[in-house]
């Protein structure tokens, strides 16, 4: 009996050669941080959400009707594939809670691609309580970039986790709602849902008001802040500026704040 050849070896090798099942590609761009998974939740006002995550977190949040249109938007955003999968329970439940409350909490969400300036925009934004509006320039000051306020607003409109990292709480320096980039309605719907009433808000920035004010404290507040809402019709006070306000005697509200300390 001879010995087989090299030739004959890889010829046996290469008899043996299958093409390996789309399946296995896909779970190694999985594996190896090249791709991400997603599946569909119900958001806050019935809307369904596509929800992407990975090992880090939660990775993309897009209002989307089809895989087709958060697909185009994803890779825009995020820039890498997702595949369809099942959330760990532990983000799972996560997910629940933030859209169920409101709050980020503890939730884990990857904002790796983006730049430092951007993710300090994001996690400035992530503490603006539901129901509430700030503005671009409040957020731009938050974060001792007073002078960012386009850049904020750039960086809001490219959040890859909207509603879960809540940009629909900022408006214009005017105190009006605002643009959306999933589009005003939408921003308006999400806001009076967690109870900020939006004619009011209208009717205040129409009237020039940009911050209520109470006699009895002598503090002034964000129009939407928890602790506006309290102050009755007898001692609330309307300025439309935050000089107003100091030249009248009132400090800005430890809370909201509304002006630098």
């Amino acid at each position: 009996m001879t010995s087989p050849t090299t030739s004959d070896v890889v010829a046996g090798l290469e008899s043996l050669r299958t093409t390996a099942p789309p399946s296995v590609m896909v779970r190694t761009l999985i594996e190896t941080g090249l791709a991400d998974q997603y599946t569909t939740v119900v958001g806050p006002t019935g809307m369904n959400l596509f929800v992407a995550f990975n090992d880090t977190g939660v990775s993309a949040v897009v209002p989307a009707q089809d895989e087709a249109t958060f697909l185009a938007i994803y890779e825009t955003r995020v820039g890498t594939q997702a595949f369809p999968g099942e959330l760990p329970p532990r983000l799972a439940a996560g997910i629940e809670r933030t859209l169920r409350n409101g709050k980020l909490g503890t939730l884990p969400v990857d904002l790796t691609h983006l730049t430092e300036f951007q993710q300090a925009v994001l996690r400035k934004t992530a503490e603006i309580p539901p129901g509430e509006l700030r503005t671009y320039g409040w957020v731009a000051r938050e974060i001792d970039k007073p002078g960012a306020v386009r850049a904020v607003g750039s960086a809001l409109n490219k959040n890859p986790v909207p509603v879960v990292i809540p940009c629909h709480r900022v408006g214009r320096s005017d105190g009006s709602i605002g643009d959306y980039a999933f589009g005003e309605a939408m921003k308006r719907d999400l806001l009076e849902h967690e109870g900020l009433d939006a004619g009011a808000v209208d009717a205040a920035a129409e009237a020039g008001i940009r911050f209520y004010g109470s006699d009895t404290t002598n503090v002034f507040c964000f129009p939407t802040c928890r602790h506006a809402g309290r102050i009755t019709d007898r001692h609330r006070v309307t300025f439309r500026s935050q000089r107003q306000a100091e030249a009248a005697g009132y400090r800005p509200c430890k809370v909201c704040r509304p002006a630098a300390a």
